[in-house]
């Protein structure tokens, strides 16, 4: 169903949400050459959440009463340029008609019970056709991905504070791809000019506080997971071992499994959770790695899930969670298992993880147990001259145990009026669960995004942030 459009006479003047965020910086200049390593994070606690050992039963899957739906806040238009230039004077130029979006892609919740820590993606992009070859644009190549810090009152989402990720000397991060050769070369709005690619492009997904207040990120390019300021520095990307960025102007340590480069082409980690104890992060591939080829990891049913410490910075266990298959989640993907994704992770305990589970029309969210599950970092499915790759092996005649999934609800069936493209999900207390969209900026596919003028045709899709009460 579509979402109700954004309510009228909700207002939120673009003076007083810059007045509200920090963290400005100097116009953007050439990075300069890759920063030294810094020492690893030390562990650091997470805001304490409700203890889910006694958390009363839930009833999961069929049996879930439709949840009661506390809260519907829709975040107001406001138009990108303002909003970026505010943060980041000189960034943006022309916002093509782009408003503030994309949100969504995480949620972790904040200290006051109404607000919550939300992150953008790398901003708003497209696809575009030409002969015969799809094309990657930035309409605003100038965006840079931003964590904010929202309330909620009544219907509306309120920006308390607006945090651009930069770079070690202060610079946009921005969202642009890394490599031409990893990655979809950037162009501009209209496919038809080459965008320089960045070395310190970020496409943030996953993001969790610690009680210290920096963050740790996910994201999708390398895949990476990235340690951040409090206001919001880069202090350490993690990428796949064997890959280098030269010129990326952060510390970048080649520490995950190298098996993680083999992602399929934005398909990187898009989900990050943290355990209580402080330092160990969990991130899953959004889908399964290209093992042996695009095709074949197209239509694999297995998932990789790192389990990473903080204190370390590597990876220290690597487990398998089972997709759905497509047919029965959604019939009206046509079979197309390649739909399939996990989009978000969230501490549900002890030993389980909250994840979402979703196509762009349906979401469901599902309890996966780490109990039990086989490790198997560092062993023969991490070669990526295995054969059969672990994307197409028999897991039970390879004696791996993948994580188990229950299902807990079905979003889309229980929840009227819920959005596409659910992408972020948080655990409030032991029966709140907050979920929240990723409206693309605004924009659809393709050529229908932006007018002959190179102005936005609006989806008109709004962010939303839904406050769910279970049982």
């Amino acid at each position: 169903m579509r979402p109700r459009p954004v309510l009228a006479g909700i207002a939120l003047t673009v003076a007083a949400l810059l007045a509200a965020a920090t963290g400005c910086a100097p116009t953007p200049a050439a990075p300069p050459a890759s920063a030294p390593v810094p020492a690893p994070a030390s562990p650091s606690a997470v805001p304490p959440l409700s203890d889910a050992s006694t958390r009363p039963p839930i009833p999961a899957g069929p049996n879930q009463p439709a949840p009661a739906v506390t809260t519907d806040a829709t975040l107001p238009r406001t138009p990108l340029a303002q909003f970026s230039n505010g943060l980041l004077p000189g960034t943006v130029g022309d916002d093509q008609g782009v408003t503030l979006g994309g949100i969504g892609s995480d949620i972790y919740p904040a200290d006051a019970p109404n607000q919550y820590w939300m992150v953008t993606d790398r901003g708003p992009n497209g696809q575009i056709k030409v002969d015969g070859d799809k094309r990657r644009t930035f309409p605003v190549p100038g965006f840079d991905p931003a964590i904010l810090r929202v309330s909620v009152t009544g219907k509306a989402l309120h920006i308390e504070q607006a945090i651009p990720i930069k770079t070690a000397s202060g610079r946009p991060v921005t969202g642009l791809s890394n490599s031409e050769s990893r990655d979809e070369p950037p162009y501009d709005w209209t496919a038809g000019k080459r965008l320089a690619v960045n070395p310190s492009g970020l496409d943030t997904e996953g993001m969790v506080r610690t009680a210290n207040g920096e963050f740790w990120l996910s994201e999708e390019y390398s895949p990476s997971i990235l340690r951040v300021s409090a206001t919001g520095t880069v202090l350490a990307r993690y990428v796949p071992a064997g890959l280098v960025l030269p010129g990326a102007d952060y510390p970048v340590n080649p520490t995950l499994p190298a098996i993680l480069g083999h992602r399929q082409i934005n398909r990187g980690f898009e989900s990050l959770a943290m355990n209580p104890d402080g330092h160990t992060l969990y991130a899953a591939l959004q889908s399964p790695l290209a093992l042996p080829n695009d095709d074949a990891g197209g239509q694999s049913k297995v998932v990789r899930v790192i389990a990473f410490d903080t204190a370390t910075g590597r990876a220290t266990a690597e487990y398998v969670c089972p997709l759905a298959d497509v047919t029965g989640f959604d019939p009206g993907a046509d079979g197309d298992q390649s739909e399939m994704k996990i989009s978000s992770l969230a501490w549900f305990g002890p030993d389980t993880l909250l994840v979402d589970e979703r196509t762009d029309d349906v979401a469901k969210l599902s309890l996966l147990k780490l109990d039990g599950a086989t490790n198997v970092l560092g062993g023969p499915f991490d070669d990526p001259r295995h054969s059969p790759a672990l994307e197409q092996a028999d897991l039970a005649a390879s004696s791996v145990k993948p994580m188990v999934k229950t299902l807990l609800l079905d979003l889309t069936a229980k929840v009227p009026g819920l959005p596409k493209k659910v992408e972020g999900i948080a655990v409030r207390d032991q029966h709140t669960i907050v979920v929240a969209n990723d409206n693309d900026f605004g924009m659809t596919d393709g050529k229908k995004a932006l007018g002959p003028d190179g102005r936005l045709r609006d989806s008109g899709i709004p962010s939303r942030l839904l406050v769910l009460h279970l049982g």
